[in-house]
């Protein structure tokens, strides 16, 4: 399973919005400045955040977005299942609690692809929001600016 720059891009404006929505909401033209997506970019995956509710738009001269609940609240694997879908490593019926499929008592492998799963579920279930604030907060080179990758 790979991340797309959906994922990637969209996680990296969630952290934006949730550095900088202190005092008014965040514009999209300042996080697409600071953080090199374009806006047209930013409004795809913007609107998709604001429909699984993690983040709200304020309309008006001074609008932008805010996050819709407490960083601490917000898992990685919120943001990314808004922007990605399911993050299965693969397309396995077995995975997807359809009631299995006929070649599941016999599949070799699957029990990778559930282990797999599973851990990756488990890790981005349990890093919020707040944890990559304070990671970009306490990096010198970071300081809320553009992320490692592009």
């Amino acid at each position: 399973m790979k991340i797309s720059t959906k994922g990637r891009y969209g996680l990296r404006a969630m952290v934006d919005i949730a550095l900088h929505d202190e005092a008014e909401a965040v514009s999209i033209s300042s996080i697409s400045e600071r953080q090199g997506i374009s806006v047209s970019y930013l409004e795809q995956l913007l609107a998709k955040l604001r429909k699984a509710e993690l983040i709200k738009s304020i309309r008006g001269a001074q609008g932008g977005y805010r996050l819709n609940l407490p960083p601490q609240e917000i898992t990685v694997g919120s943001v990314l299942r808004a922007l990605e879908g399911d993050l299965r490593p693969v397309n396995c019926a077995e995975l997807m609690d359809e009631g299995g499929c006929e070649s599941a008592n016999f599949c070799l492998t699957k029990y990778v692809w559930q282990k797999m799963n599973d851990s990756i579920n488990e890790t981005v279930n349990r890093i919020s929001i707040q944890e990559l604030m304070n990671e970009a907060k306490a990096s010198p080179s970071q300081k809320g600016t553009r992320h490692c990758e592009k």
